[in-house]
This record gives C-alpha cells, sequence and structure tokens, in this order.
C-alpha cells in the first residue's frame, strides 16, 4: 500500500476519537510538547535527556553539570511549541510565524539574534551545498512563504509539510535553530490538516541528515522518511489509545 494511503487510513481511525478535548486533549499535548523539544534539541547536540526534559518542563528544576545553554534551549522550544497551536485556526503559516518561533526558541540563549535573519555566511558542517547569501535571505524567504500560500492543496498535506522543512532549512534564514524551527513549521503543517506530530528520534541522525543532503538533488527518500516518521507517530498514539491498527493497514 502507498505510504500516504496507509497514513491516511490511520487517520481515519484516529478521527474517530475527534475531537481531543478536556484532559486527554492537554495530555497529547504535553506528551509531544516533551517528544519534540527533546528529539528536536538532541538531533542537533543539545544533552539534556528526555527524562531531564521532562522534570525541567514539568517541574521547572534545571539540570545540573550541563551548559545553561541547554536549559535555554529547551524551554525556547517548548515556548515556541505551545505558540504552534495557537496557529491551529485558520490553515495557514507565515513568515511572521517562523520569526515568532526563533525569536521565542532562541530569545533566552541570544536576544539580539532572536527572531532576526543572518547578517553573515555559514557554513553548514558536513555538507557540499552552499546556502544563500545573507542579501538573499528575504527574497528566498518571501518566495518560500508565497509558494507555501499558492501551493500547499498541490500536495498531500504530509508531503507538504516535509517539503516546508526541506526549503527552510535550506535557507537557513537564521544564524542558528533552523532545523528545529523548520521541524516547528512541518508539524504546524502537519496539525493543520489533522495529522500527528512527526518525532525524529536521535537514533535516526545520521540517516535523517543524509537523506537531507540528498534531498538538494532528488528529495524522494527524504519526504519518504518524514512520511514515514508521521505513520510511526500515529502508531504510538494509537497504542497509547489502545485503537485497532486497521487490519488492511498493517506494517
Amino acid at each position: 500500500m502507498d505510504l500516504y494511503k496507509k497514513i491516511d487510513l490511520y487517520k481515519t481511525s484516529i478521527d474517530k476519537l475527534r475531537p481531543f478535548e478536556g484532559e486527554l486533549l492537554k495530555e497529547l499535548k504535553a506528551y509531544y510538547r516533551i517528544g519534540l523539544t527533546w528529539s528536536s534539541n538532541a538531533l542537533e547536540g543539545n544533552t539534556l535527556t528526555e527524562s531531564e526534559t521532562k522534570v525541567l518542563l514539568e517541574d521547572g528544576l534545571a539540570v545540573g553539570g550541563k551548559p545553561l545553554k541547554y536549559t535555554f534551549e529547551a524551554l525556547g522550544h517548548a515556548i515556541a511549541y505551545d505558540y504552534m497551536f495557537t496557529l491551529l485556526c485558520n490553515r495557514r503559516i507565515s513568515e511572521t510565524d517562523a520569526q515568532t518561533m526563533h525569536q521565542m526558541f532562541y530569545r533566552e540563549v541570544d536576544a539580539g539574534s532572536a527572531g532576526r535573519y543572518r547578517t553573515r555566511p555559514v557554513i553548514i558542517t558536513g555538507s557540499k551545498y552552499a546556502v544563500c547569501k545573507p542579501e538573499q535571505v528575504q527574497y528566498e524567504i518571501n518566495q518560500l512563504f508565497q509558494w507555501a500560500t499558492k501551493e500547499r492543496d498541490k500536495y498531500h498535506p504530509v508531503e507538504f509539510a516535509a517539503q516546508l522543512h526541506k526549503r527552510f532549512v535550506f535557507i537557513h534564514p537564521f544564524i542558528d535553530g533552523n532545523g528545529r524551527i523548520s521541524r516547528l513549521l512541518m508539524n504546524t503543517a502537519l496539525i493543520q490538516d489533522g495529522y500527528i506530530p512527526a518525532v525524529i528520534p536521535p537514533v535516526l541522525r545520521q540517516e535523517y541528515i543524509a537523506l537531507l543532503e540528498k534531498a538538494h538533488k532528488d528529495d524522494r527518500l527524504f519526504m519518504g522518511f518524514i512520511a514515514a516518521r508521521v505513520l510511526e507517530s500515529q502508531k504510538e498514539i494509537m497504542r497509547l489509545l489502545h485503537i485497532p491498527l486497521p487490519q488492511n493497514g498493517q506494517v
């Protein structure tokens, strides 16, 4: 079965329990607030564990012996994650949303750079592809969000979300935090269309980075990778909520 068809089959099963309300909605948001914050930061080298992230976000207890930056990254990501849920009503994602997310994520790390596009060139370690020049960032961002507005319905929702991630991170508009913001934008698109957020666990970091690098020339494997992560998130939620997998949708 086509992966997107399988995702939609699982979505149909999950949708039978919608709308998520009350304590269940609160618990689902908290579950991904911790999981996405931990995994997205860990992909970028933040060494806070999932348990440490949970204690920090839920109990306000900082972890001793680790750089203060890691604490700020976790707290900032969680705030930007909360902002995602204010964007569910209009099914639109804008440049302002991306800048707001970065400002929330980065303000305690470097307030002067938070929400502001980079003004100097950067080199991406391990990549043979150059990102755009600083003076081209605004133009490329304008093009990206025009595309997102005009072309969204031409894609399957999961494919659009993966494309948004890829295109944003290739521009690399901020001095730091581009991967995390691109994943937040991707998950904003997913939840706007009723899908479960895609979690990329740190154990898949090498595969994720390699496929993103290959996506400069051919993004089909990267699209499949993100779709597989959405499917895994769906399966996890179905397990947690005791929703049986569709018989013809087993993997």
